[in-house]
C-alpha cells in the first residue's frame, strides 16, 4: 500500500494501470520486427522486453542460414516461449526457387521450427503458381505470407498498384495470411516512397481499401516511414521491417506517447472524463 496524490491509502500502481488512466488504449500486437542477426541473448533480452508488443519477429535476410545453426534454433525456440509467431525473410525464399531448391527450402523451415515463411518476387520470378507454393508450405506445417512490389524497379505507380492488387488476391485466395508492401532497408526509391523518401498516402489506402489493415502490413524501415504511416493511418495501421531497437519508439508513436504524436489529432489518446478536472 501507499499514499495517492490525495494522501489516500491505495494498491500499488502499474504501468497498465497508469496507460489507462491517461486514455491510452488497449492494442493488439501491430508491429512484425525483425532481426538481421542479432545473438539469441540480445534477441531474447528483446523478446523479455516487448514480446506483447509483437505480431510476428522476422527472421530477416539470410543471416540466419550462415550463424551457427544452434543459435538460430534457440532464437526461433526463444520467441515460441513468448508466444511470438516466426516468420522468415522473401529473400532465402526467392533465391530457393531460383535455384530450384524450393521443397528443400521448405522441410528446413519446418525443421527448425519456424510458423510462416515470406513468399515473394521481388528479385527473381515465381516458376510455380501461388495455389502450389501455399499447398507445398502447408504439407510442411507453415503458413504463408507474400511481399508485393519489385526491390529495384523504383516507385510504384497507379498501373502498378494495380497489378499488385491482383497478385495480392492471387495468394490469398491460395491461402496465404497476409501481404507485406515492399519498402527495403531505405524507403527511398521503393514501393510507396519517392526517390527522396516522400510518402505516397493515396497508394498505401488502394491496398487498404483492396485488403483491409488487418491483412496488409507496410513495411516501415527508418522513422521517416514509420512516423508517416501511423500519421496517415492511425495507430490500427501493421507495420514490418521495423529493427528491434525501434520497436519501443514505434509503439509510443502508435499510442500518442511520443511528443510529435500527442500533436496528432489522429494519434493523441482522448483525455478521460474523469481526469478532466486536472485538465
Amino acid at each position: 500500500m501507499h499514499q495517492d496524490y490525495n494522501g489516500r491509502e491505495s494498491n500499488a500502481m502499474h504501468t497498465s494501470d497508469y496507460l489507462k488512466l491517461i486514455g491510452v488504449a488497449e492494442l493488439p500486437p501491430l508491429t512484425s520486427p525483425f532481426d538481421p542477426g542479432y545473438d539469441p541473448v540480445t534477441l531474447e533480452s528483446h523478446l523479455d522486453q516487448s514480446a506483447h508488443l509483437m505480431s510476428a519477429l522476422k527472421i530477416s535476410m539470410a543471416c540466419w542460414m550462415i550463424a551457427n545453426e544452434s543459435a538460430t534454433r534457440a532464437k526461433i525456440a526463444a520467441a515460441k516461449r513468448h508466444g511470438v509467431l516466426t516468420v522468415t525473410g522473401g529473400g532465402p525464399f526467392e533465391i530457393a526457387v531460383a535455384q530450384g531448391q524450393l521443397p528443400a527450402y521448405l522441410n528446413l523451415c519446418a525443421d527448425l521450427g519456424v510458423d510462416r515463411i515470406e513468399c515473394g518476387a521481388g528479385f527473381t520470378e515465381l516458376r510455380s503458381s501461388a495455389r502450389e507454393i501455399v499447398r507445398m508450405a502447408h504439407a510442411g506445417g507453415l503458413e504463408v505470407q507474400f511481399e508485393l512490389g519489385k526491390k529495384h524497379a523504383g516507385p510504384l505507380n497507379a498501373k502498378g498498384i494495380e497489378q499488385l492488387i491482383e497478385q495480392g488476391k492471387a495468394w490469398m485466395d491460395a491461402g496465404a495470411v497476409q501481404l507485406v508492401i515492399e519498402a527495403r532497408e531505405s524507403a527511398r526509391g521503393v514501393g510507396l516512397f519517392d526517390d527522396q523518401g516522400n510518402f505516397n498516402g493515396a497508394f498505401a489506402d488502394r491496398f487498404a481499401a483492396a485488403f483491409g489493415l488487418a491483412v496488409v502490413m507496410f513495411e516501415a524501415p527508418n522513422k521517416p516511414s514509420q512516423f508517416a504511416m501511423l500519421e496517415h493511418f492511425g495507430p490500427n495501421v501493421h507495420l514490418c521491417n521495423v529493427r528491434l531497437e525501434e520497436l519501443l519508439r514505434v509503439e509510443i508513436y502508435r499510442r500518442g506517447l511520443h511528443s510529435d504524436a500527442f500533436g496528432k489529432a489522429i494519434l493523441r489518446p482522448p483525455i478521460p472524463a474523469a481526469a478532466e478536472q486536472w485538465s
